[in-house]
């Protein structure tokens, strides 16, 4: 997992009509059978709730940012499963990151939001959502955990983080809430999937405590602990 993805870093309330778009496009049975990468998909501009919203991250949001990963940096290191970020890292090698991001997002290619406070001003963390084609993946080792599912019938994998100083209040539980119906009801996916690594303890019994279950194993290449896609 890394900050620079290239395509390559429902017990909630129903958010669909709180998740902007530009147009109505397609309806949600139509968009069902796009992929997540398919240029006729509708790409959701916003989900917007009480405590937070998202919207696609840009490199103009590179200080905000810095701020919540450098604060964030010693549970960001076994998410990433790296020593990213460095002690050292600055704003400036962070705009860079974001500006590919950014470009990433408007080529369709990985579609990553950052997560605001209502004010706009106070970044909380990330969302990440990725198509299995995104090259991080392709080079993984992907192992089912039963022969019920497959790994061809994913159609999002989603990774996130949330601000240290935010986790005590258990924002991370709700995000995880907020953003699984929005994948549902708004993306109209049918096959999504949520990541964490093994060593990310508090992640890993979220996503269990939401009711999900492992479904893959994923190993990448020069990552030592194993990551769990939660379905």
């Amino acid at each position: 997992m890394s900050r620079r993805k290239d395509g390559r870093p429902r017990s909630a309330p129903s958010l669909a009509h709180r998740a902007s778009q530009t147009h109505p496009g397609p309806s949600a049975a139509e968009r069902a059978s796009l992929s997540l990468v398919d240029p006729r998909r509708i790409v959701p501009a916003d989900l917007k709730t009480d405590e937070f919203f998202l919207r696609p991250i840009a490199a103009a949001d590179a200080a905000r940012d810095h701020a919540a990963v450098m604060e964030t940096r010693v549970d960001l290191r076994v998410w990433e499963q790296s020593s990213w970020p460095a002690e050292d890292f600055t704003v400036e090698a962070n705009r860079a990151d974001l500006a590919d991001l950014e470009q990433r997002h408007a080529d369709r290619r990985a579609f990553t939001y950052t997560v605001l406070d209502p004010t706009g001003l106070e970044c909380l963390g990330c969302v990440y959502i990725v198509p299995t084609s995104a090259t991080f993946l392709r080079g993984a080792t992907v192992s089912p955990v039963s022969a019920d599912v497959r790994w061809a019938d994913v159609e999002a994998v989603v990774y996130f983080w949330v601000r240290e100083s935010r986790i005590s209040s258990d924002m991370d539980v709700r995000l995880l809430a907020a953003v699984r119906v929005w994948m549902d009801e708004v993306w109209a996916l049918e096959r999504t999937v949520f990541v964490a690594n093994e060593q990310y303890a508090r992640q890993v019994r979220l996503l269990e405590s939401a009711g999900f279950s492992v479904e893959f194993a994923l190993d990448e290449p020069g990552k030592p602990g194993t990551y769990l896609a939660f379905g």
